[in-house]
């Protein structure tokens, strides 16, 4: 938050974290119980599964709190926000196809300000994307003028669907995909 408030030119801030990832230890959250699930697949650990929901429930209440820090800032702020891939936690048919496990849910947000001047509020449901997509995607939503090259990968966004090449190995993809987002 520091770095987006003291830079007056505006900033392009790729920031990955392993949030929520594995190992999902019982011991981890001291309420995991609370979203202990009722059944699972087969093989499947209830506590595991717990786990990991919790830390869910804890990155839903962060990114709201970074969404409420994002709009009183008085300059335009757009976020991608996407995970790279499901957990392995899960025994079940989805677990079996690697491809399903890359398909995730993002979301894309231009902060109060940026909407105020010029950002769209683009809320329709969107096409499996891949992440070469999002640069395009945030260009439209801002309403920002686009290089030729820019130009050619919006072309190509809305023309061609993200591509998911399985390898023939367990569980293994050479690319991600991003399903079921909304635009705001």
């Amino acid at each position: 938050m520091t770095q987006l408030k003291a830079d007056k030119n505006g900033t392009f801030i790729n920031l990955v974290t392993m949030q929520n990832h594995m190992p999902y230890d019982t011991q981890y959250y001291k309420n995991y119980s609370k979203w202990l699930p009722t059944s699972v697949s087969e093989g499947t650990d209830k506590g595991t599964v717990a786990t990991y929901t919790t830390g869910l429930t804890y990155t839903d209440k962060a990114v709201k709190q970074f969404i409420k820090q994002i709009n009183k800032i008085q300059k335009p702020i757009t976020v991608v926000f996407y995970g790279d891939h499901l957990p392995g936690i899960y025994n079940n048919s989805m677990a079996k196809d690697g491809t399903k496990l890359h398909e995730t849910d993002y979301f894309i947000y231009s902060n109060t300000y940026a909407r105020e001047h010029g950002a769209r509020t683009l809320t329709s449901n969107t096409k499996v994307v891949s992440p070469n997509d999002f640069m395009a995607m945030v260009a439209e939503q801002t309403n920002s003028k686009v290089t030729p090259y820019l130009a050619l990968m919006t072309k190509v966004y809305e023309d061609l669907p993200a591509v998911s090449i399985n390898t023939g190995q367990n569980n293994s993809t050479a690319s991600l995909q991003f399903t079921n987002s909304k635009r705001q």
